[in-house]
């Protein structure tokens, strides 16, 4: 919906990823592999992001390697977070994300089949300190929820990480009170199918 908005399908991603990952630089390579998008693509829509005050180059990050060849010429780009854009982007982008999981969520309900409980934890809810992002109980068509689950993280650029339970193991780990599905449970998240009552 969003990149009609910028004009650009590749500017609406990398905006998306540089404001989940807002303190890391990255360079343009780095960009091309996570966003699966052209390096011309890329370099264009960064000379308007640098131009526009949102995206900055930066030196190698700490963690870089200078004594290889070829790392000290790298230009590595970053949010700027000092920029007058920055928050009604980031409050634009937030309204957004929520539209977007929406959609994701229905496509998950519409096409891997019998779901009784779905979880957005994790990514989905600030949380990274849990082991996973989505939850699923039930009779689950895992062909379909890779291929759906494959499209949206090229789409947002990060992994989504996931986990799968039949009913009957719910319930079992949830009686034992089963560390993973308590950690998961105590964390921030979001129940959007609940059909077993929990």
């Amino acid at each position: 919906m969003l990149e009609q908005l910028f004009g650009s399908k590749t500017r609406y991603r990398m905006l998306r990823f540089f404001f989940h990952n807002t303190q890391k630089a990255f360079f343009v390579r780095e960009l091309t592999r996570a966003l699966d998008v052209q390096i011309n693509a890329i370099r264009r829509e960064l000379v308007l992001l640098v131009k526009s005050g949102l995206i900055e180059e930066t030196d190698a990050p700490g963690t870089v390697d200078t004594q290889r060849a070829g790392a000290t010429l790298r230009k590595y780009y970053r949010l700027n977070l000092g920029s007058l854009l920055y928050p009604e982007m980031q409050a634009l982008l937030m309204k957004a994300q929520i539209l977007d999981e929406q959609v994701f969520v229905q496509k998950l309900r519409d096409t891997c089949g019998e779901i009784q409980l779905l979880m957005l934890t994790g990514k989905f809810a600030g949380e990274h300190g849990v082991q996973t992002d989505i939850l699923l109980v039930g009779h689950i068509k895992v062909r379909n929820l890779e291929k759906a689950i494959n499209e949206y993280e090229k789409d947002i650029g990060f992994e989504v990480r996931y986990t799968l339970m039949e009913k009957a193991e719910f319930f079992e780990r949830r009686e034992m009170m089963d560390k993973f599905l308590y950690a998961l449970f105590e964390a921030k998240h979001t129940i959007v199918v609940n059909e077993l009552g929990v």
